[in-house]
């Protein structure tokens, strides 16, 4: 598949990403501990991304209702907590370990569901591919920024929930 730069669909391969993780956090056969590390880094890079270089953008544009992307970045806030919550848990694959991760899968999934419908389809269909790729470029370079900085470990989640 050639590199897109649409950020739309940088995003929706985040999410996508972000749905197998979740299987193998509930997979006893996988490296449950991998995928939430992994999962940790994408979810904060992926949000981070997105509140510094792609919401601001479109709320410029007046078919993208406000509204909807300051709630993208309050369920954002949810899910971070979500996340802190399951870094937390002593042991992996322990109850208190899936009754967290099933409160983590329901945030990020409410809010991917919610962002796909209504900020997604308003920015396919109000913004200008050529202005997408410029946003994709942007939201590919500061998630990676990101992720080099090591934004999954438990210190700086707790950093982020608590700023």
């Amino acid at each position: 598949m050639a590199e897109t730069q649409d950020v739309v669909e940088l995003i929706l391969q985040d999410h996508r990403r972000m749905e197998d993780l979740f299987h193998l956090m509930r997979s006893v056969e996988a490296d449950r501990a991998a995928a939430l590390r992994e999962f940790a880094a994408l979810l904060i890079a992926h949000a981070q991304a997105e509140e510094a270089e792609v919401y601001p953008a479109l709320k410029r544009y007046k078919r993208i209702d406000d509204e909807e992307v300051e709630h993208g970045e309050h369920e954002h806030d949810e899910g971070n907590r979500a996340l802190l919550d399951l870094l937390q848990v002593a042991e992996v694959g322990s109850e208190e370990w899936d009754a967290k991760l099933e409160a983590l899968v329901e945030a990020v999934n409410h809010h991917t569901d919610e962002e796909e419908r209504t900020i997604l389809n308003g920015a396919r269909e109000n913004v200008a591919m050529q202005r997408r790729e410029e946003l994709g470029a942007a939201f590919r370079e500061e998630r990676g920024r990101q992720l080099k900085d090591g934004c999954g470990s438990v210190d700086h989640v707790r950093r982020v929930v608590h700023a």
